[in-house]
């Protein structure tokens, strides 16, 4: 795998702006009314240009527990482990330079595996993506090739999907990974749950992924 191994947390974070809001902190409630008298309101001068309510900050996103994988991930291997995960948002990262996507489910990496992606003249971008469209039978229209349980990045046709995860193969810019990972993949995620690309950003226990 170009000389490098891929060992277990070898995970990424995404050096982004904004990040993947995952929750979102409550309103705050209003105060009850009182049954007495009723009191006119002050008069309120309106603005020109009325300033808008800022989102509210992203929670921290850390990560929680790691899967114990150890031996490198070669081509074609793939690790799931959902057991003692709890429920929660979901975070995909991928590492180019490690060669390797890991899913996270509320912190708890629940899988990772070997990938391919994008050739030298067409690269897999870097960034955070959120799924935009999931077709387990997708066909590529550009390439009238099958990509199968595909998760659609960029609406220019980056996605994640089903691939021949060998040495020396590469995409037109789409992480290829493992058939049966693909399959599980694509069950856990949903539209609009985010995909962190980064080339070599790791990160360590309790360091966040988004927030």
């Amino acid at each position: 795998m170009r000389g490098m191994q891929i060992l277990a947390g070898a995970i990424l974070i995404g050096a982004v702006s904004g990040g993947a809001l995952l929750w979102r902190h409550g309103s705050k409630p209003q105060a009850a009314q009182t049954p007495q008298a009723v009191v006119a309101p002050a008069p309120v001068e309106l603005s020109r240009s009325p300033t808008l309510t800022p989102s509210p900050t992203p929670a921290p996103f850390v990560v929680r527990h790691i899967l114990p994988i150890t031996k490198p991930l070669h081509h074609g291997d793939f690790v799931w482990d959902e057991s003692g995960a709890p429920q929660g948002p979901v975070v995909i990262t991928v590492d180019l330079a490690a060669q390797v996507v890991s899913i996270f489910r509320d912190g708890y990496e629940i899988g990772a595996a070997a990938i391919i992606f994008g050739a030298d003249n067409m690269p897999t971008p870097l960034g955070v993506f959120p799924i935009l469209q999931k077709d387990a039978d997708h066909v590529s229209n550009l390439y009238d090739a099958p990509m199968p349980y595909m998760l659609r990045l960029t609406n220019d046709g980056v996605a994640i999907h089903a691939s021949d995860v060998r040495y020396g193969n590469a995409t037109h810019g789409c992480i290829g990974v493992p058939l049966g990972f693909a399959r599980k993949l694509f069950a856990a995620t949903r539209l609009g749950d985010r995909v962190i690309v980064t080339n070599g950003k790791r990160l360590e226990m309790g360091q966040s992924i988004v927030g």
